[in-house]
């Protein structure tokens, strides 16, 4: 699963981790990166705070707060954006420290009296407030009390002194995620299947291969690679990616978590977290998976009988035992023995130019868009292009005539960049006080295979479904119409965000759409019917075991942050969490959280991409019912979902689309289940 990264919702969400915003305690905002911002800031405040009680209003300071949070934001999120995607150690370090800054500047401010006073004096007046304002001042008074203002002022101090050391422990975290330059040692004959182009990539010394862990790289090879021993070995490296580092880091912030969430009244860090998303409690969450998971164990029975006979056939070993490492090597081996899907011959119907035009085209038509590529003109607009590979386009609105923000697209990988696939929000959609407005600017950040001398780079299927699912979140942050930069776009509960992307993944699953663009990079030979129809018949192919996967990810996470005390023997929690949940014997010497970056972020939140799947699919419904490329059916997704960003709860905006209660029907179909009275 992929994560969309915003660095949005600076109220809502903030201390409990939506974004990691801090600043070094230690450090004078005189030598911080972001001094300017931090002053600009500071005298925002100064200005709310001097307004005489008797002339409050709710623009001189409720929205005069969100102008101060979201200008801040702007101001500041380029460089801290730029320590996940420069090429420039130096640069990439200086927005490290960035990030710390603007994120301790903003859990200060949240502390402080004078302007938690200023909002009182106006809620005070009892004002009689509905729709969009009424959420934004009460989503702000709950994150004045989960920031502390109900504590005294010593017990302030600790608790800003905790947050800190949780941000700046998650900064190093995800640091080492990105630097981890892991090598696996493989021979040319321990790489038999291995597709050429990803061999070509390595460095190599004698026949000895040094294998990167890089997505273009990790999951050919383990889907294609014949030999079991590679396999494991690969396996054994990426489930130990960021290191005893990186566990020592992450039992560290759990027991800071843990301090935080009881110094605020909550029982465990968990219950502190979910309280501002769609579940409320961890209860619920709980709940949830007492639910879903006996359904996905249904699938999964019947995906292990699958698998195991697949790999018992393959080795001619009658007694042969599935393992994790084997899971994506034998769906690769179904695919092409029992449904004639070649992931290989797959590949060459998706260069990069057909995706990004089908994409473009898809949505453009959908949602009555163009988009225009400015790279050119970048420099002259103020917008930086880091990389050669870097572009970036703005969005135009087909009826208005209006252009509504702009995105950039950085698809390939390299040394220390981001190496999952994400969106970053780096401007929301602001109305200012005065009346101009700022359009949005996002970003998406993917590692896509690069092309080569001799071909195009040429996407999986896999990979065409992850580009479709953060293009949904770029359309989320662009095309929003909240006037307030803190509701604006993708900054809704933590556990509806991913929907709208999850929802936009079933379009590479069309026929209309895959012929549509899906052609041959050498020969422009329209996607093969034969082809087509096999990935059809195997789309559920795993589903029950890719689910649990799911489920033990977001349930090992949850129980990390349901200790009242916070200290937990991770290693010990996630061996004894796989082997209750998963269909697999535990693999001994691993620890996959030390490179589970959603721990920094979406912590006692990865319940949400399973939660988020229940509500896309039950959204996609209407587009199976009008047709998945008519534009009346994407307009009124657009303006019932898409441009109301969080300026209602997610529970409303559903209800408000679909007409009805949602219900889990679709999300079983979707796994390959018959909807029973269990899913409503």
């Amino acid at each position: 699963m992929f994560a969309q990264r915003a660095f949005g919702a600076l109220v809502m969400g903030l201390i409990g981790g939506v974004v990691q915003v801090s600043f070094s305690q230690d450090r004078s905002p005189g030598a911080s990166p972001i001094a300017d911002g931090i002053q600009r800031a500071e005298a925002a405040v100064a200005a709310i705070v001097a307004v005489p009680s008797a002339k409050r209003t709710y623009e001189n300071t409720i929205g005069a707060i969100d102008d101060l949070l979201t200008r801040f934001e702007t101001d500041t999120n380029m460089l801290r954006f730029m320590q996940y995607v420069s090429t420039d150690a130096t640069e990439r370090e200086k927005s490290q420290k960035a990030e710390e800054d603007a994120s301790n500047w903003v859990v200060g401010v949240l502390k402080r009296d004078d302007l938690y006073k200023a909002v009182r004096s106006f809620t005070d007046t009892k004002p009689a407030l509905d729709g969009v304002k009424k959420k934004l001042l009460d989503d702000l008074m709950r994150e004045f009390r989960r920031a502390g203002m109900d504590l005294d002022v010593a017990k302030r101090e600790e608790l800003k002194g905790i947050q800190a050391e949780i941000i700046k422990l998650g900064l190093e975290f995800e640091k080492n995620i990105r630097d981890d330059q892991t090598k696996v040692l493989l021979t040319a004959d321990e790489l038999a299947g291995a597709p050429k182009d990803v061999l070509e990539r390595q460095k190599q010394t004698d026949g000895v291969y040094f294998v990167g862990l890089d997505y273009p790289t990790y999951y050919p090879l383990s889907e294609m690679c014949e030999k079991e021993t590679a396999r494991q070995k690969l396996f054994l490296a990426y489930k130990r990616r960021g290191g005893q580092a990186n566990v020592k880091l992450i039992e560290k912030i759990l027991e800071l978590r843990a301090k935080q969430a009881a110094m605020l009244g909550y029982a465990t860090p968990a219950d502190f977290e979910i309280e501002t998303r769609m579940a409320k409690t961890a209860e619920t969450v709980r709940q949830f998976y007492a639910k879903v998971r006996p359904l996905v164990r249904e699938k999964t029975k019947r995906d292990v009988e699958e698998f195991v006979a697949a790999k018992r056939g393959h080795t001619g070993d009658a007694n042969a035992k599935l393992r994790p490492w084997d899971q994506p090597f034998y769906k690769h081996y179904l695919l092409k023995t029992k449904y004639a899907v070649d992931s290989e011959k797959v590949r060459e119907y998706f260069p990069m130019e057909r995706v990004v035009e089908g994409l473009f085209s898809v949505t453009q038509s959908l949602y009555g868009l163009e988009y225009r590529d400015i790279t050119a003109d970048a420099a002259a607009k103020g917008r930086p292009i880091w990389h050669p590979d870097v572009k970036l386009f703005e969005v135009w609105d087909k009826t208005s005539k209006q252009m509504l923000g702009e995105f950039y697209l950085d698809l390939y990988p390299r040394e220390n960049k981001y190496n999952h696939a994400a969106q970053w929000g780096l401007a929301q959609r602001k109305v200012w006080q005065d009346g101009t407005l700022q359009k949005p600017l996002a970003a998406l950040v993917c590692n896509f295979t690069k092309p080569a001398a001799d071909k195009p780079s040429l996407l999986t299927h896999d990979e065409v479904e992850t580009f479709f699912h953060e293009f949904g979140h770029c359309l989320h942050t662009i095309v929003t119409t909240v006037d307030y930069g803190t509701l604006a776009g993708t900054n809704v509960a933590r556990d509806f965000v991913e929907a709208p992307s999850q929802m936009f993944e079933n379009w590479v699953w069309d026929a209309g759409v895959l012929k549509s663009f899906a052609k041959h990079y050498q020969t422009g030979a329209v996607f093969p019917d034969e082809l087509l129809a096999g990935m059809m018949k195997a789309r559920n192919l795993g589903s029950g075991l890719e689910a649990e996967r799911q489920c033990y990810y977001g349930m090992v996470d949850l129980y990390f942050h349901s200790v009242p005390d916070g200290k937990v023997n991770t290693i010990e929690i996630a061996d004894k969490f796989f082997t209750e949940i998963e269909s697999y014997e535990p693999v001994p010497n691993t620890f996959f959280h030390a490179s589970f970056g959603h721990l920094i972020g979406y912590q006692a939140g990865y319940y949400g991409y399973m939660w988020s799947l229940v509500y896309a699919q039950d959204m996609f419904k209407r587009f199976r019912e009008l047709g998945i490329l008519n534009p009346e059916a994407g307009m009124y997704y657009r303006n019932k979902v898409l441009s109301r960003g969080g300026s209602a709860e997610a529970m409303d905006l559903l209800r408000d689309y679909l007409g009805r209660e949602p219900q889990m029907d679709a999300f079983l179909e979707h796994l390959g289940l018959e909807p029973s009275s269990a899913s409503r």
